[in-house]
């Protein structure tokens, strides 16, 4: 690393982002052009010597919660969004490859041709390889989010923080979206995100976070160069911390 590099807040970190995230402007599916452009970012932060996991929702393909609002049963609806995660986490791998960064898929569900199952020592030394491990398929288990997988995986793997890309720069009392007068909070505590319902990630992610006290950044995954801007000690994001 030479001079020039800012100093980093942390050397391995949790990149959580929706499925929503890769669609672009499209209302459904993978916006390759929008993929590139999160990919270069994580490229950005993978430059400064980060080691770098990533959980990818599946929303843009697939969401269990509304398949079983319609109908379907739970587990399967669950199963089918946990599938549509690996396809985003596939889109993802290309993307960063194509930008020379070896990358890993790891699923939580076996699926041996398309990606490695999950033993934590192995993608922990992909990790001091500084290769990005994109962890797929949920906990593997119905019933938990990728919110809540991106926790499990981020304890896991010793990260030292889950850096949680939205559309907005960060946490606010009510939303900004509907609300001029809405406030952006600095910092957060895991209790208060829960009993104001801030919406950050789902209750089971932030108590998991909280019982093993690992921050949650919350930042804006549109503005550009946010990510590695955070990492460098600037750029505008909440912390949710105890």
């Amino acid at each position: 690393m030479s001079d020039a590099e800012p100093q980093v807040a942390f050397k391995r970190v949790m990149l959580k982002i929706s499925g929503e995230a890769l669609m672009g402007d499209q209302g459904f599916g993978l916006n390759p052009p929008t993929v590139e452009r999160i990919a270069k970012e994580v490229q950005s932060v993978h430059d400064l010597g980060v080691e770098i996991c990533m959980v990818i929702g599946g929303g843009n393909i697939f969401r269990g919660l509304q398949g079983s609002a319609q109908g379907m049963e739970r587990t399967t609806a669950d199963y089918m969004g946990m599938l549509a995660t690996v396809m985003n986490a596939l889109a993802m791998q290309s993307a960063l490859e194509g930008l020379g960064i070896h990358t890993r898929v790891i699923s939580a569900i076996t699926m041996n041709e398309v990606a490695e199952p999950y033993i934590r020592r192995r993608a922990v030394r992909h990790l001091e390889k500084k290769r990005v491990c994109i962890f797929a398929a949920g906990t593997g288990n119905p019933y938990f989010t990728t919110d809540t997988a991106a926790t499990l995986r981020a304890n896991e793997m010793s990260c030292e923080a889950i850096f949680k890309g939205t559309k907005v720069d960060g946490v606010y009392d009510k939303d900004p979206a509907k609300h001029d007068d809405a406030k952006r909070y600095e910092t957060v505590s895991y209790d208060d995100v829960l009993a104001k319902r801030l919406g950050v990630m789902d209750a089971s992610a932030i108590a998991l976070a909280r019982d093993n006290n690992l921050p949650i950044i919350v930042f804006s995954l549109d503005e550009p160069g946010g990510f590695r801007g955070i990492l460098a000690g600037e750029g505008t994001y909440t912390r949710v911390q105890g």
